[in-house]
């Protein structure tokens, strides 16, 4: 993707320095570097609403990895972000990339059933609830009344013309999972970010990439904040006054 040489830098077939800098915002440059194109203002606003939406939660498991790693290896903050992100799969932002698939895959098969899209979404569901599998972008342990991201990503969507076929494939599915599941069970943020993105063009194969990004520049901040403020070791000490040992004595 690049070419370096004595006197300038090409990306892409631009010139990094003459181009680039000081013209591109962080997102619309990632953006480039994705697709080797010129990214829509429209992908732009969704990019940077989606990485600042699922940036920072508290202290989650990838945080808490890093800021414990970090008390341990004060010298490492690569190796600090890295076990942060090392934790990122089904459970945690991974979940984007996987309710991406769900959605791609329901719009697919309406394109040759006759079926509409609230029966598919309905259908699915179920072989997915049956198969005892977990269903990605939906439930959330504190947002049990729906987690605020999600309605406030699709409603900018809306605002900004972007929501489309991803979009509603996503609210079918939002229709039917009540029925199938017996109770309620809210959209998270990882459903609305892979609806949003894929309506605005961003490319499927690089959902994973957007969580993965985003929570960097947190856990950035908070290993600057474990050197400030240090609690890795106090995470520890919480862990072993909540658990009591059940072994063999």
């Amino acid at each position: 993707m690049a070419k370096v040489e004595l006197e300038r830098i090409t990306v892409r077939g631009l010139d990094l320095c003459k181009e680039v800098i000081g013209q591109q915002s962080f997102t619309s440059y990632f953006l480039f570097l994705l697709t080797g194109t010129k990214p829509s203002e429209k992908l732009i606003l969704a990019t940077d609403a989606t990485l600042i939406a699922i940036a920072e939660h508290g202290l989650v498991p990838s945080v808490q990895a890093a800021r414990m790693t970090l008390a341990a290896a004060p010298d490492a903050l690569q190796g600090a972000v890295a076990a942060g992100l090392l934790g990122c799969g089904s459970v945690i932002l991974g979940a984007s990339e996987t309710a991406g698939l769900l959605l791609v895959e329901l719009l697919k098969k309406s394109e040759s059933s006759a079926e509409s899209l609230d029966q598919i979404a309905h259908n699915r569901l179920k072989e997915i609830r049956e198969s005892r599998a977990t269903l990605p972008g939906f439930g959330h342990p504190t947002h049990k009344l729906g987690d605020p991201r999600a309605e406030k990503l699709l409603s900018l969507a809306h605002e900004w013309d972007i929501a489309g076929p991803h979009v509603r494939a996503l609210e079918a599915l939002e229709r039917n999972v009540e029925s199938v599941y017996q109770r309620k069970l809210p959209m998270n943020v990882s459903a609305a970010i892979p609806a949003v993105l894929l309506d605005a063009g961003f490319p499927v194969g690089a959902l994973k990439g957007v969580p993965l990004l985003a929570r960097t520049a947190s856990l950035v901040a908070h290993l600057l904040e474990e050197q400030l403020r240090p609690i890795g070791f106090k995470l520890a000490d919480a862990a072993d006054e909540a658990i009591e040992y059940d072994g063999p004595i």
